[in-house]
C-alpha cells in the first residue's frame, strides 16, 4: 500500500495528490493518505465516489484524518 502525507496542505492538494497516486496503481490497489484540511473529509469521500474509487475506511485521531482508498 502506498502512503502520502498530505498534512498542512490545503484542499485540493490532498485531492490532487491522491488522483496522481491512483492513476499509477492497478485496479484493486490501496492507497493511504493522511491530511489535516478539514475538508479533506468531504472532497476525498466526494474524489472516490465521483471517479469509481472505493473508500476503504476514514479514521479521525488528533486532528489529522487516514484514508484507505481502493483503486476502482
Amino acid at each position: 500500500m502506498i502512503e502520502i502525507d498530505a498534512r498542512h496542505l490545503l484542499c485540493p492538494l490532498p485531492v490532487l495528490r491522491a488522483r496522481k497516486a491512483l492513476l499509477a496503481l492497478t485496479p484493486g490497489a490501496r492507497l493511504a493518505i493522511t491530511a489535516t484540511d478539514p475538508m479533506a473529509v468531504i472532497d476525498l469521500p466526494h474524489f472516490c465516489a465521483e471517479h469509481g474509487h472505493r473508500l476503504i475506511s476514514m479514521d479521525e485521531t488528533a486532528g489529522e484524518t487516514r484514508f484507505v482508498i481502493e483503486r476502482g
